[in-house]
């Protein structure tokens, strides 16, 4: 399994109503230093009606203005639907609604 394909197992894992942060994808994945691809693999998904990228967050709990599948906003639409709440700054807040999982 390539690091993409550990990537996209990794994102498919996170509940409906939670999001994880890149860095812990990287980690979960198999290396803690590959934040920054699994950016770019997120940007590339193949499958995201299966590969729910938009659970995905930066470390602060921000959405990407880059974000592949119709920018920030729809990124935040997306999250919202699953009852995500977000606070005055556009964050959400990562000790409520961070995935807890640690290792595959």
């Amino acid at each position: 399994m390539n690091t993409f394909e550990r990537i996209y197992e990794v994102v498919r894992q996170i509940p409906y109503g939670n999001v994880a942060t890149y860095g812990q994808i990287a980690q979960l994945a198999g290396n803690r230093r590959l934040a920054r691809v699994v950016g770019y693999a997120l940007h590339v998904n193949p499958d995201p009606d299966n590969i729910p990228c938009y659970r995905v967050v930066n470390r602060f709990g921000e959405v990407s203005d880059a974000f592949a599948f119709g920018g920030g906003n729809r990124q935040t639409e997306l999250l919202k639907s699953e009852g995500i709440e977000f606070d005055a700054d556009g964050r959400v807040d990562l000790n409520r609604y961070q995935w807890n999982r640690r290792a595959l």
